[in-house]
């Protein structure tokens, strides 16, 4: 069973708001009753203990005017800290089937209940969704990644999109933090066609009216919405990781093909500028690819594969074999969206990755779990995008 980990807010997504318990009645008379903090993180019952401790410690101030962070999250379900009554009733998440855990994650984070909806399919195959609750007038969440399989999980998100408009929603905003289909993006030959494009235009004749979606594999893809997109990223919560271990101060980072040099650029400069490689390969057809040789020096040094997904595992299994060859003390892999399709468990649980890290933007069963596998939660990246965009503030404020 894969080893299932909670990264740590960091600075670098500035978590600092924080569910208030109660407004004080000199704030209530100031901002009225009904206005909120934004949230900042949900705590166990031993991190709140431990808060109220400390205010006990500081004469009755308010421990939250000073900065804190746990140092390491509850991995039970977590705690809502505002009270029910202090919630706020036009805030709706909802969730497809294809990732319900991360969809209770994000409401528990936030503080509200998970929509009620019934999602069921007929004898023929059919999708049928009904919402079980009221959404008149409110700001609804559809949580949904397209993974496997994709075209059962993307007309459920279509279906689930109408159910939302022809019940009179304010907003609809689709939160799809695996986007399928976002590697066709272009004319590579001809009578080719853009799926990516097609999805696009889909999801925007559905009835949405915002995206939020995590590492799409090319950024131009965003150019296809006609919609507002806000596009989230999922290295602070490998960041997070990475710095909680203990791993040597002599790494390098390393992108598996020239095309992620961008992404992989990104990632080194947050890793103590660490000095970055690149694995330059030729693809000789899909899901295939085949290593040419390395640019950069890996020798006696731990390498951290950066990429936005791993599908088959070919191209990030092939490069970690030369970094092997070219003398690299051992090799991590990280990436946002772990597709696994097969036969990458055999390639990644083969023993050439020291670790496999990946996030649970798309929810991994059983039989694709290995022992070098762990699984970062980004429930609470998601759930900040989402207050941000449900209280108009700025998202790319969360990651600067």
């Amino acid at each position: 069973m894969a080893a299932t980990a909670a990264a740590s807010p960091s600075s670098s997504l500035l978590l600092s708001r924080r569910h208030g318990a109660s407004l004080s009645s000199s704030s209530a008379s100031r901002a009225g009753a009904s206005r909120l903090r934004a949230p900042r993180c949900v705590l166990g019952a031993a991190e709140q203990l431990r808060v109220v401790e400390a205010g006990k410690r500081m004469g009755g101030a308010d421990p939250w005017a000073a900065p804190w962070t746990p140092k390491a999250p509850a991995q039970e379900a977590r705690l809502a800290a505002l009270p029910q009554e202090a919630r706020d009733s036009r805030l709706k998440i909802f969730s497809g089937t294809a990732n319900r855990p991360l969809a209770q994650e994000i409401a528990s984070y936030l503080g509200v209940d998970l929509g009620k909806i019934l999602i069921k399919r007929f004898a023929d195959g059919e999708i049928y969704v009904q919402l079980q609750e009221s959404v008149r007038g409110c700001d609804v969440f559809l949580v949904q990644p397209t993974c496997s399989p994709v075209n059962e999980n993307l007309m459920e998100l279509f279906i689930m999109i109408d159910a939302c408009r022809r019940a009179s929603a304010r907003s609809i905003t689709v939160v799809i933090p695996y986007f399928g289909y976002a590697r066709a993006d272009r004319k590579a030959q001809g009578r080719e066609a853009i799926t990516a494009k097609l999805a696009a235009n889909l999801l925007t004749e559905a009835g949405s009216d915002r995206v939020i979606v995590c590492d799409m594999h090319s950024a131009q893809a965003l150019g296809y919405f006609d919609i507002p997109v806000d596009h989230i990223y999922g290295q602070p919560v490998i960041l997070d990781y990475l710095a909680s271990k203990t791993i040597s101060k002599d790494l390098v980072v390393v992108s598996p093909d020239v095309g992620g040099v961008v992404r992989a650029r990104a990632f080194a400069k947050k890793l103590s500028d660490a000095p970055l490689a690149i694995v330059d390969k030729r693809r000789q057809g899909h899901n295939l690819s085949e290593v040419m040789h390395l640019i950069g020096d890996v020798k006696g040094k731990v390498a951290i594969m950066v990429d936005d997904m791993i599908d088959t595992a070919g191209t990030i299994t092939s490069g970690a074999a030369l970094l092997k060859q070219e003398g690299a003390e051992a090799v991590y892999a990280c990436c946002t969206h772990a597709v696994l399709s097969p036969p990458a468990i055999e390639r990644l649980s083969g023993g050439i990755f020291e670790e496999v890290i990946v996030t649970n933007s798309i929810l991994l069963p059983e039989d694709k779990c290995f022992p070098q596998l762990t699984v970062l939660s980004m429930a609470n990246l998601v759930a900040e995008t989402i207050w941000h965009v449900h209280r108009d503030g700025s998202v790319s404020s969360i990651f600067q």
